[in-house]
């Protein structure tokens, strides 16, 4: 029997555990008493949040498990309605002082549905907190305490870094069980720089573009600051990757000027706003690159255009290759979001692009990047039994399609209207009602206003497909 060993992402609601021994007889490129330095100074800014989510939960009753409604009420017309208990969940993380006036960064995971937030100052103090300002996708947050002159950390350039420069993580590792208000400080070095990582099932989250380093952090350490040897913020550490959920060299942190440019609405308390292209995109290999004559390891193909997008509207196509966003190259799939994503709906960019060995320069006015939820329910909406695609060149390859118009059936549900109607995938449909369709966008316009029984054209002939009573 193969044993796989699997790689668990944690995304951690609490610290960092110190492991300085190993670093004893390395020659460090700063002082001992400057990394002492360090840890006083900026550890003085660094805080414990603890949060309490308040959970309602039903008292189990012995007839749930046959989905009886008789019995329930049977049950609730002699003894009452069925109770409920309250439970409350605890959570804990770090964050670090940003203004005198008891401003805090930290992970947005770390407040999430919270209830109620403290804040414990590293003199041991402790304050009640409020949310000041959240954004799920970067996953950072700023909470306030009422306090006043308080040690601030100063924020660096996450920019400047260099792989092998020397950090600082600090913040409050297992903070369920280790007690104390001064925070723990863990040294390394940047490992990497530029990491994407799963956002496992928080799909509106985005961790891409990370520092990588191993400077030892734990649960706990999420939201507490990643520093250099000059103590100034660097990152603000976010996760591990670890195959026993403890510390094993693969901390992650997002970069601090990802959070510069949110940071004065994160503390208004406005809405963050990503800009949006509208393209669905694949990384470039060598086969690939040769094949467009590319000599430079750089560039992204498009395979989806998202109707109604900007891409759509600006004349791309799927096939181009996007090479550089405002004159700046674009290696990787990674490098095409961070640059469309840090600029503000609205926009308008200069995308470089390759089409049929002819390089183009494409303008786009950028809209505002939705819900990752609304755009997977556009992509699998399905039509009494049915789901439809744009006839992409990956797909007329797979069905052997000649058609340039309509939309081609990628999925039919056993014993739906539209199965028992002999649609079948692969089949192309041209027109309903007799509307014509000449992509998904007519498609899904044309399928939110039929009543009753529709007759299709395909590009196999007609078929009548029934409206049934909850279907």
């Amino acid at each position: 029997m193969k044993r796989v060993l699997f790689l668990i992402l944690t995304i951690f609601l609490v610290g960092s555990c110190p492991l300085l021994t190993w670093a004893e007889n390395i020659p460090l490129l700063s002082s001992e008493a400057q990394t002492i330095k360090v840890a006083e100074k900026t550890g003085r800014a660094v805080v414990t949040i603890k949060t309490e989510v308040r959970e309602r939960v039903g008292v189990y009753f012995p007839f749930d498990g046959f989905g009886d409604e008789f019995f329930r009420r049977f049950f609730e017309e002699f003894f009452g309605e069925i109770p409920e208990r309250e439970f409350k969940r605890m959570g804990l993380g770090s964050g670090v002082i940003i203004d005198r006036e008891g401003y805090i960064l930290t992970n947005e995971h770390v407040v999430d549905s919270a209830d109620t937030i403290r804040v414990r100052l590293s003199d041991g103090r402790e304050f009640k907190a409020k949310i000041m300002g959240r954004d799920e996708r970067s996953d950072l947050a700023v909470i306030k305490i009422e306090a006043h002159n308080l040690p601030v950390a100063k924020l660096g350039d996450s920019d400047q870094l260099k792989i092998g420069q020397w950090v600082l993580a600090i913040g409050n590792p297992f903070g369920f069980v280790i007690e104390g208000s001064q925070p723990t400080v863990t040294l390394g070095v940047i490992s990497a720089l530029h990491r994407d990582i799963p956002s496992l099932g928080y799909r509106n989250r985005s961790y891409s573009d990370l520092i990588q380093t191993d400077a030892a952090i734990n649960p706990g350490n999420s939201g507490g600051p990643l520093v250099d040897m000059e103590g100034r913020v660097i990152g603000i550490n976010v996760a591990i990757i670890s195959t026993s959920g403890g510390y094993q060299g693969l901390g992650f942190a997002i970069p601090i000027n990802k959070a510069k440019r949110i940071l004065n609405k994160l503390i208004k308390g406005e809405r963050i706003t990503y800009g949006w292209l509208g393209v669905a995109i694949q990384n470039l290999n060598q086969d690939l690159r040769n094949y467009f004559g590319l000599r430079e390891a750089k560039g992204v193909i498009i395979i989806r255009i998202f109707p109604d997008s900007p891409a759509e509207k600006a004349g791309l196509r799927e096939g181009d290759l996007i090479l550089a966003v405002d004159g700046e190259k674009v290696r990787t799939s990674s490098d095409l979001v961070r640059l469309v994503s840090e600029k503000a709906p609205g926009s308008k960019v200069d995308l470089r692009i390759l089409r049929k060995n002819k390089y183009l320069n494409v303008k786009v006015i950028l809209g505002e990047r939705p819900q990752e939820e609304s755009l997977v329910q556009e992509k699998v909406f399905r039509f009494r039994g049915m789901e439809v695609e744009d006839i992409t060149p990956s797909l007329r390859r797979e069905y052997n399609l000649y058609s340039e118009e309509g939309v081609v059936v990628t999925y039919v549900e056993p014993d739906s209207p539209a199965d028992r109607a002999g649609i079948l995938p692969s089949d192309v449909i041209i027109s309903i009602e007799g509307e014509r369709i000449r992509n998904k966008k007519d498609f899904l316009q044309i399928v939110q206003n039929i009543e009753g029984d529709c007759l299709v054209k395909t590009n196999r002939g007609f078929f009548v497909i029934r409206e049934e009573s909850g279907r």
